[in-house]
């Protein structure tokens, strides 16, 4: 248990890095902004309760919101993404069998049904988070056009942050 507890406070550490000092000075032609912090809140066990998973994933929207000075905008979308989490979880990564996954991630289940997982949350990360910077149904084009990019960037960074940092499951 506490293995797991140091592994995702490391997770943490590491992402908050990456996304503090690098991707957020990242923007490709204003409709992508990857958020590989998001990873974070993905990759947290499936038998985490929800109180506490939806605490974590607002704690870590508000710390990025403080650190990037917005308005509250990454801790709303981490919270309403936790939320459906819980719902997703069961649903493509588990399948309604009863199984705990301790670290969701490309090895630990089947690729598509975390790819599948990956991409539908972050496209409501991005579709709480644009909406609620825009405001306005006026621009939802531009709003549609920035989620699709910006989840398409984030997911591919999201595979290659797997690769490069999760071990392969041993072959029996």
């Amino acid at each position: 248990m506490k293995n797991i507890v140091w592994r995702n406070v490391g997770r943490f550490v590491l992402l908050m890095l990456i996304q503090l000092l690098v991707l957020n000075n990242v923007y490709l032609g204003g409709y992508v902004m990857p958020m590989l912090y998001v990873l974070f809140i993905l990759m947290l066990p499936t038998s985490m309760k929800r109180i506490p998973l939806l605490l974590a994933a607002f704690g870590t929207g508000l710390l990025v919101d403080i650190m990037s000075g917005s308005l509250g905008f990454h801790a709303l979308a981490c919270t309403v993404v936790a939320m459906v989490r819980i719902w997703f979880a069961d649903r493509i990564l588990t399948r309604g069998e009863n199984i705990v996954i301790s670290t969701p991630g490309i090895y630990s289940v089947t690729p598509q049904y975390f790819i599948s997982y990956t991409l539908l949350l972050l496209s409501l990360f991005y579709l709480v988070f644009y909406t609620m910077e825009v405001f306005s149904f006026r621009g939802f084009g531009g709003v549609l056009l920035a989620t699709i990019c910006s989840t398409l960037v984030t997911a591919i960074l999201v595979v290659v942050y797997q690769v490069l940092f999760l071990k392969r499951k041993e072959e029996p």
